[in-house]
Formats: structure tokens, C-alpha cells, sequence
């Protein structure tokens, strides 16, 4: 997250490849698992201005880590309920894009009011092995959502593209999914848009996601 020469930290200040909005100062999320029990740290505060994440981050160590920073949809709210990740049970989940909320079912189990967190709620509801097909109907109610998920529970990550980039680094010891590259390591590569992306004991499956054209 605040190593790399282009991780999150300067990704919520100068993002080089982010289609939409220009900073992400609204706030992020960590979540990572402790003994099989996932776990969040989240503010509403630009990433950049946390010195207290910045001196205790060192010493967290995690297999997975789920991280997002956020650049809020005009007209909703900043609070850091709405920030990424959201969880259900040990599933940590975050959401890159934008869904008109009238499209997703009114739910009492989202954790804010904000698209993002309506959205993960129906993910949740419908289980993590319909994530293709979940969002594949939204994107057809609202042909112009951005659906880009990242879910993970500590041994399998879930991933999409629907409008946005995602870019994968695979390692001797691992995978690295990411809205853009945290360096310039030749072996990142593009996910085309409108895959589902399934990565399980460092086997990665792409699959496509059907959709309106």
C-alpha cells in the first residue's frame, strides 16, 4: 500500500491510470485476515494524511490484504462506513465504479447508504459464486455502471472488470490484482474488460462476463 513507487498512497494523489476523477481524497480501507478472521482499519481521510496507519503498517503481516482508496460519487456521503473494503462473514470486499442505486434492491444490510455499499450487500446476498452473474444483470439495468469488484476470504479472490481497469502480477509466492500497477515491473498485464477474474492456490481463471454490448 505506501512502498511502491506507484502503490496506494500515490495512487490517492496522482493516479496514472484512473479513468474517472483525479484524486481518491475521500477517504480508504485496509482490511486483511488475522487467524482466519478478516479484519478492516478505515477512515474517511485522505490516505496520505495518516501518519498513525503509516507507523503501525509495518508490523501487520496478512497473506491477503484487500485495499482501496476512494474518490466519492458526487452527492454521497463521506464517512468511513463507505469506505471499501465491506465484509460479510470472512469475505472482504471493494467496489472501483459507480451504480445508479435505483437499480439495486433496498437492503438493511448495507453498511452505508452509499451505491458501493448497496451494491456489495446484493453481492453478499446472492453468494460470492453468482458475482459474475450479479453483475452482469446490474450492468444491464444500468448500462452506465462501472462494476469493477475485488472480493477476497483469504485463500480464493474474486475479481471483475466492467469499466475499469485491472491489471494482475503474478508472483513466486502469489498474485497481485490492482486497478493499475504499483511499479513497472514488465510482467503486470491487463484483465480485458468484462472478465471474471478467479484466483485460487495461485491458479488464475478468466472467464467472460456476458452483458449489453
Amino acid at each position: 500500500m505506501l512502498d511502491p513507487p506507484q502503490g496506494l498512497l500515490v495512487q490517492s494523489y496522482a493516479p496514472r491510470r484512473q479513468k474517472h476523477g483525479l484524486v481518491n481524497a475521500d477517504g480508504w480501507g485496509a482490511g486483511f485476515f488475522d487467524g482466519g478472521v478478516a479484519r478492516r482499519w478505515r477512515s474517511d481521510k485522505p490516505l496520505w494524511g495518516e501518519a498513525s496507519f503509516a507507523s503501525v503498517a509495518p508490523a501487520l503481516r496478512s497473506e491477503c490484504v484487500v485495499a482501496a482508496v476512494r474518490s466519492a460519487t458526487v452527492g454521497m456521503p463521506i464517512e468511513p462506513s463507505a469506505c471499501a473494503p465491506f465484509t460479510d462473514g470472512r469475505w472482504l470486499l471493494s467496489h472501483n465504479g459507480v451504480v445508479d442505486r435505483a437499480v439495486l434492491p433496498v437492503t438493511a444490510d448495507a453498511e452505508s447508504t452509499v451505491d458501493s455499499a448497496v451494491l456489495a450487500a446484493l453481492i453478499f446476498a446472492r453468494g460470492m459464486d453468482a458475482l459474475g452473474d450479479t453483475v452482469a444483470e446490474v450492468g444491464e439495468r444500468d448500462p452506465n455502471a462501472r462494476l469493477n469488484i475485488l472480493a477476497a476470504n483469504g485463500s480464493r479472490m474474486l475479481a471483475t472488470t466492467w469499466g475499469d481497469t485491472l491489471s494482475i502480477l503474478r508472483l513466486p509466492d502469489g498474485v497481485v490484482l490492482a486497478s493499475e500497477p504499483y511499479d513497472d515491473d514488465p510482467q503486470w498485464h491487463d484483465i480485458p474488460d468484462r472478465h471474471l477474474v478467479h484466483v485460487h492456490d495461485s491458479h488464475v481463471e478468466l472467464t467472460p462476463l456476458k452483458g449489453p454490448a
